[in-house]
């Protein structure tokens, strides 16, 4: 059995997401709870030369968005990277979820070979569609995930694994 790169892609994004989001909740209620401000968690870094917390959702959302467009051959959506709260990181969340989830199996499919150039300032970086999605958009949406939830356990949110791996 193969498995395509809709299969590889939307549904496992999806899934994490919703994950992400669900452990945002468990994130407010520990700040509800203790009276603490949002950017207690939200402007937290692991190490002075990281990004804050609010970065890393951001990023893997633009991850899960950026590559799923770029395959399908659709505009990327652009978010302002204004989020300070856990219920706005929340709602672009589902806001990424949603567009993510508006790309049909159709539309990706058969994209392995599929040129993608992604330019950063005046540098440009070529890859296949399957190298794109498995070895570079993959990878960086996990990365950015799991140090949002490495700053979160690291503040003493109770969450686990189950919590970050939910329900596949």
């Amino acid at each position: 059995m193969t498995i395509s790169m809709y299969q590889a892609s939307v549904p496992r994004f999806v899934n994490i997401l919703g994950n992400l989001s669900n452990i945002l909740d468990k994130a407010q209620a520990h700040i509800d709870t203790r009276k603490l401000d949002d950017a207690t968690l939200t402007t937290y870094r692991l190490f002075p030369d990281m990004l804050p917390m609010a970065k890393q959702v951001q990023i893997a959302c633009d991850a899960a968005k950026g590559v799923v467009a770029r395959l399908a051959g659709v505009e990327i959506p652009v978010h302002e990277d204004n989020e300070k709260t856990l219920a706005e990181l929340k709602a672009r969340i589902a806001k990424t979820i949603v567009f993510v989830q508006s790309v049909t199996p159709e539309q990706i499919d058969g994209t392995e070979d599929k040129d993608i150039v992604i330019k950063r300032g005046d540098k440009e970086t070529h890859y296949k569609g399957m190298q794109f999605l498995l070895g570079h958009a993959i990878p960086n949406f996990y990365f950015h995930v799991t140090t949002t939830y490495n700053i979160l356990r690291h503040n003493g949110i109770e969450i686990g694994k189950r919590d970050y791996i939910g329900n596949p």
